[in-house]
């Protein structure tokens, strides 16, 4: 019964959103298409459900072929490889709206672990490899909200690439207590705190919330 409620919620929540953000998602649309390399979304391999690949939609907001440039996978502030309209997307989050598209396609929840590069999904404990993607990936997640300040933590780094790879043990911890939290409520309270956070980047209400979080590490 969850897994049908939530696929309803899902699509009830993508259409909303759809409707709500085309004054963002439409200008987007037009200025990537007479900015930067001319190109709208990304189409990038990322693991999901049973660990199966699938394609996740993104606007474009990098050089063509930044995988094999810089810091590979890594994407740092002020990463060079990032056009000046796709700061502003990533920024702001924008950038990530496409995965609408994948809700839509049952690919992915509104509510799920982040569908991740295969390179970074094997950062992550056997135990965690084989059970994460039990549950559809999701737009936002519980991982999303703790690490909602990943990207600077890692262009802080010295060795971003060791930081990178240091903080997958704790955020496959987080995933485990999601795969056993995971229900209406957690669904709806982590969506409740990803608008909260857009709003208040600085809160604390997500460990409030979710007192029996594992506690991090650093």
């Amino acid at each position: 019964m969850y897994r049908i409620l939530k696929r309803i919620i899902d699509i009830l929540i993508a259409t909303l959103a759809l409707v709500l953000l085309s004054p963002l998602l439409i200008p987007s649309m037009i200025i990537l298409l007479l900015t930067g390399e001319h190109e709208v979304f990304y189409l990038q391999k990322r693991i999901g459900y049973k660990n199966n690949l699938f394609n996740i939609w993104k606007f474009a907001t990098m050089a063509k072929n930044s995988p094999n440039m810089g810091t590979g996978e890594i994407t740092l502030r002020n990463d060079p490889r990032v056009t000046p309209f796709g700061k502003i997307l990533r920024m702001t989050k924008i950038n990530e709206l496409p995965q609408i598209i994948n809700v839509f396609t049952g690919d992915m929840s509104i509510v799920g672990p982040r569908p991740l590069m295969e390179v970074s999904f094997k950062l992550y404990p056997e135990e965690v490899q084989q059970v994460i993607y039990n549950s559809k990936p999701g737009m936002t997640g519980i991982g999303s909200l703790i690490f909602r300040d990943e990207e600077k933590m890692v262009s802080d780094a010295e060795d971003p690439k060791a930081m990178y790879a240091a903080i997958y043990p704790y955020k496959g911890a987080l995933e485990l207590w999601y795969q056993k939290k995971a229900s209406l409520y957690t669904d709806l309270m982590i969506i409740f705190l990803t608008g909260w956070s857009i709003l208040f980047p600085k809160n604390q209400l997500t460990l409030k919330i979710f007192p029996d979080l594992p506690p991090r590490p650093f």
